[in-house]
């Protein structure tokens, strides 16, 4: 299984098949169904696994960045995280509209990559480069690591 587990698959091959059915104009007449559609299916589960991974990965951060317990964070935490904010919001507020953009619809109003390419006018494929390139520039200016 591509996807890693039952639930995931039936995600992918619901989302595959919506976007089948959106793509079906571009079609060959006279190719073989199957093997398009199983194309489809393919890259949608092959998404759906990489998405799945990129969640554990920032719940793992999440989990890694908060104090344990319900005790409040240290003077020194709080002026960190404070610091880091501004920083991030400074790093932002540098970026091209386009990249700011995409940025807000995904993480602060938690759109996804649909309702984004909806709300700006453009193709998810717009969103997704566009949010990797925004991404990428971001970790730049923060002094983050390249992976």
């Amino acid at each position: 299984m591509i996807t890693g587990n039952h639930a995931d698959a039936q995600d992918a091959a619901q989302d595959a098949f919506i976007k089948a059915y959106r793509a079906l104009w571009r079609f060959r007449s006279g190719a073989p169904f199957r093997p398009w559609l199983l194309r489809i299916v393919v890259d949608e589960s092959h998404n759906q696994r990489r998405s799945a991974s990129r969640r554990a990965e920032l719940a793992r951060h999440d989990r890694a960045d908060r104090t344990s317990g319900d005790a409040a964070p240290s003077p020194e935490a709080a002026t960190l995280a404070s610091e880091r904010r501004a920083a991030l919001l400074t790093a932002l507020d540098g970026l091209a509209e386009p990249h700011r953009m995409v940025i807000a619809c995904r993480y602060l109003l938690e759109l996804s990559e649909a309702e984004t390419a909806t709300a700006l006018g453009c193709r998810c494929g717009t969103v997704k480069s566009r949010l990797s390139r925004a991404l990428d520039q971001l970790g730049r200016e923060m002094g983050e690591p390249d992976d």
